[in-house]
This record gives C-alpha cells, sequence and structure tokens, in this order.
C-alpha cells in the first residue's frame, strides 16, 4: 500500500524557515551555502518513507495517528511532525530541528 503525502503550509513554512535559519549560519561562518540546500532535501528525501511505511515514526502523543518521523542531517537533524489522514493519506503538519523545543 502506497499512502499520498501531503505538507500542511505552516510545514512549508517550517521548510522556508529552516533554509533562512542554514544560509544565515552559512554566511555567519564562511561556508558553502550549498549547506542549506542539502538540509532540505534531506528533509524532502526522508519523508519519501511515509508514502510506504508512515507506521514506523514514534508516536508523538497518544494519538497513534499522529508521529513523529526523525531526520538525521549534520551533528543533529530534525523532526517532521506527521498526521496519518486515512487509510491512503498522510500529511507534514510540523518541521523543526533536533533542538527546537517546540513545532513552530
Amino acid at each position: 500500500m502506497r499512502f499520498q503525502v501531503s505538507w500542511t503550509s505552516e510545514a512549508v513554512e517550517d521548510l522556508l524557515h529552516l533554509h533562512d535559519f542554514l544560509t544565515d549560519r552559512a554566511l555567519e561562518h564562511g561556508t558553502s551555502l550549498d549547506l542549506a540546500d542539502e538540509g532540505i532535501a534531506a528533509i524532502e528525501h526522508a519523508v519519501l518513507l511515509l508514502q510506504t511505511s508512515p507506521f514506523s515514526c514514534r508516536k508523538a502523543i497518544q494519538n497513534p495517528f499522529l508521529r513523529e518521523l526523525v531526520i538525521p542531517f549534520g551533528a543533529t537533524g530534525y523532526v517532521a511532525l506527521i498526521e496519518i489522514t486515512n487509510a491512503h493519506q498522510v500529511t507534514v503538519a510540523a518541521v523543526r530541528h533536533q533542538r527546537e523545543s517546540d513545532y513552530h
């Protein structure tokens, strides 16, 4: 079974925020601006797992349909909050850096 994956507008805004953060960090440290694109690519690649295995993600709370996808990147990574909305649909609700305390 394959699931259709969609993104909320908030999750898309989170990606833009993370890209801007990585770009600013690269400019501050004089490193490659490619890091921002690589971070977003890592998130997009990891989200492909949701097409086939959304239940493999850890439970976010007591609701078995609300889960978190842990995405490694560099020394840390990201966490995507997902909702399995029905038997054919998964929605990425938010994305945050692992060191952030909560989703935006």
